[in-house]
């Protein structure tokens, strides 16, 4: 069977920053620059300081394929995802991973854990590996990736957001929007002191956007914005629980919360249950994700759920055209999909 036809590709060497360059830059050896790779260890901390900071400033990307390996590059598609554990990415993962499988293609993941730091790291060994296509999840990214990603010579996506002013390929939605449609949803129920939960992952930035449209649909309606952030880091379900018991002490408390996520919720519900509240009468809870046990949750929640599945299969589905693998036609570059609310018993 003949393999699918690959896009023509410019060679990756042009206008690409070198080792050579980054040693240039700080003054040393290309060996040098060559051990921070490979054994960093013997690379004083000092040194090891400089040299990541002129590698991110340059956004030069080590190049890892090597011999017979060469030949494999075609293949693997890389993906950076915030959260490979989290139940609200499981769906685009999937779905990516089998379009691309149905295609001859290979999914590589990596998890930055809402850190652009660990981001950066990712994205440069996926493109050190040459991979087919690159597909990084939402548009916060740091300087040096934002440099890796303008100068990569393979497909970029960006998923889980909508910014049609940025290069890459765009499938997601409107984080702003999720936001306005929370609350106009509880303004509509005739709730009015509406307190919003942010996520306590302290780089989940997207969850910010959603709570800047709910501040701006409850300024526009006459209300005060009500933002509980817990302590950062700590576990989803501690932190609804924080925030429930911290929100509930309050006079006047509010009469409907939104929290960021479904886990967030989860655990506000199930604080409130302890301390005896009747939900949704003394407070209205709402989430984001529809993750699997929010229908089974007492009361059933009420919650927004983002199109997960669809945008992994877009996804990939951009990638492969853009790689020649299947012949639609034309390749949209802007993919913006719709979220749906989930009405249930707790809202």
């Amino acid at each position: 069977m003949s393999s699918p036809t690959q896009a023509p590709r410019k060679r990756r060497s042009a206008g690409r920053v070198t080792l050579t360059d980054v040693a240039r830059d700080v003054g040393v050896s290309s060996l040098t620059i060559s051990r921070f790779f490979n054994h960093p260890e013997q690379v004083s901390e000092e040194l090891r300081e400089r040299i990541g900071e002129a590698v991110s400033r340059l956004g030069y990307v080590p190049n890892l394929v090597a011999g017979s390996l060469a030949s494999a590059r075609g293949r693997i598609v890389g993906m950076v995802i915030p959260n490979i554990s989290g139940p609200i990415f499981a769906a685009t993962i999937q779905g990516f991973s089998d379009t691309l499988a149905r295609h001859g293609y290979q999914l590589l993941l990596a998890s930055s854990y809402f850190s652009e730091e660990q981001e950066e790291s990712a994205v440069r060994a996926f493109l050190g590996w040459s991979p087919a296509a690159l597909v990084v999840t939402s548009h916060f990214h740091s300087e040096g990736t934002e440099k890796m990603l303008a100068e990569a010579d393979v497909p970029v996506v960006e998923i889980w957001d909508y910014q049609p002013e940025r290069a890459p390929i765009q499938v997601g939605f409107l984080h702003h929007e999720v936001g306005v449609m929370a609350a106009e949803y509880l303004l509509g129920k005739g709730y009015r002191r509406i307190a919003f939960v942010q996520n306590s992952a302290a780089g989940d930035l997207s969850a910010l956007d959603r709570r800047d449209g709910y501040a701006a649909t409850l300024q526009a309606a006459g209300l005060e914005p009500w933002v509980f952030v817990p302590q950062i880091g700590s576990a989803p379900f501690e932190a609804g629980k924080q925030a429930m018991d911290t929100l509930m002490k309050r006079n006047p408390r509010p009469d409907a919360i939104i929290f960021a996520n479904d886990n967030l919720a989860a655990g506000g519900l199930l604080a409130a249950q302890r301390a005896g509240l009747r939900m949704p009468e003394d407070c209205a809870v709402m989430g984001f994700g529809d993750y699997a046990f929010a229908e089974m949750l007492l009361p059933s929640l009420t919650t927004i759920k983002p199109p997960a599945l669809e945008i992994g299969e877009i996804a990939a589905l951009r990638v492969l055209q853009r790689l020649g693998a299947i012949d639609e036609k034309p390749v949209e570059r802007l993919n913006l999909l719709t979220c749906r609310l989930i009405e249930r018993e707790s809202a």
